[in-house]
């Protein structure tokens, strides 16, 4: 990896590199395979929506004009869909770009921040990377420790960051833990709560974040990437009290959201079919995984999620090294500090089973 100029920000200098996953077309070329599938970042086995894709052949003829800069039909479907007031909304390149937007907006060189670990890796670098102080509390048993999160929040904290539910282990906070995270906050500590998997979430203790917005000092933010099917077009979503968005719309970038995006974005709003579906095979795919994995004696975190995280030990690197040898990219997890584990996400249950079978392999266990 390039070493970072020296004429680098002292902030930057010591900024880990993201590291994504193997792609398809890498692991058929190093293991000469010709069928791969990518269980590794969370992604919608079944694809984009149909009324999004269709919605993006409409859009490729105006290819040569700039996007709308206020995602206007994007953003009129949208409040109508969540029933907000169409101020209350931001939209980013990606949820990602939304937690840079936050900060620039809200973080000052030597503001404290404060994030859990392990959970989405963006928020501390990032934080980071923009000078803040980053205080880092651990989770609990996989879970976010709220009051352990509230003790540490100081006179001089900006931001919190909660990811609900969180990657990388699925579990998620519920509402009364956020109702007493919430009471009492100084008033310059603003909560953003990124839920990218919300749609997955069943469960009935989970917040609906929604009404915080309202009158609370939270950012609520959530993308196309997951449950929609669109990774590859990066579009996420805010949502705030308006002066809130428009301290994060003074820092975006014009015409930061393209074209294809907001057209797919719009269209695959009004696809619930589409969602219903993809909810139902992440619902039953989630439910044979984990029967599965039971009866391998692997012990993997409850999740609310497309994903499971499963703990092998000290043997986890091999065993993803294996998989990959044998066409299922999964996600071996110590760059998240989880040494010995694997993140999987639930495919199709045909992947399901290919990704068992495997699995099995690997481990030496009988088919």
């Amino acid at each position: 990896m390039t070493r970072i100029d020296s004429r680098a920000r002292t902030a930057v200098r010591g900024l880990p590199a993201y590291r994504p996953g193997t792609p398809i077309d890498e692991a058929k070329r190093r293991f000469a395979l010709t069928s791969v599938i990518k269980l590794a970042s969370n992604e919608n086995a079944l694809g984009p929506s149909p009324k999004a894709v269709a919605a993006l052949r409409g859009a490729v003829p105006s290819l040569h004009r700039y996007p709308d800069a206020t995602c206007r039909i994007l953003r009129e479907t949208l409040a109508r869909k969540l029933r907000v007031d169409p101020a209350s909304l931001v939209f980013g390149n990606g949820s990602d770009e939304l937690i840079v937007l936050a900060l620039r907006a809200f973080v000052d060189p030597g503001d404290e921040v404060v994030v859990a670990s392990p959970t989405f890796l963006i928020y501390e670098v990032q934080a980071r990377a923009c000078g803040a102080a980053v205080t880092v509390v651990p989770l609990r048993d996989y879970r976010y420790d709220l009051a352990a999160m509230r003790s540490a929040v100081t006179a001089h904290t900006k931001l919190v960051f909660i990811a609900n539910p969180d990657n990388p282990t699925g579990t998620y906070v519920t509402k009364r833990e956020l109702d007493a995270f919430l009471r009492g906050l100084p008033p310059q500590a603003l909560v953003f709560l990124d839920e990218a998997y919300h749609e997955f979430v069943e469960a009935p203790d989970y917040p609906q974040t929604l009404r915080y917005t309202k009158d609370r000092p939270v950012i609520v933010t959530r993308s196309f990437s997951k449950a929609y099917g669109l990774a590859g077009l990066r579009v996420g979503y805010g949502i705030a009290r308006p002066p809130l968005i428009a301290a994060m719309d003074a820092v975006r970038e014009p015409f930061n959201v393209n074209s294809l995006a907001q057209a797919a974005a719009a269209a695959a709003l009004e696809d619930a079919g589409f969602l219903a579906k993809t909810r139902r095979l992440v619902r039953e795919g989630r439910r044979y995984l984990t029967k599965e994995l039971d009866r391998l004696r692997l012990r993997h975190v409850p999740s609310v999620t497309n994903f499971l995280l499963i703990e092998l030990g000290p043997g986890a690197g091999r065993v993803a090294g294996a998989l990959l040898a044998r066409g299922v990219i999964v996600r071996e997890m110590s760059g998240w500090k989880l040494s010995g584990c694997l993140r999987v996400t639930i495919g199709t249950m045909a992947e399901n089973y290919r990704f068992i079978r495997a699995l099995r392999q690997c481990l030496g266990r009988k088919s």
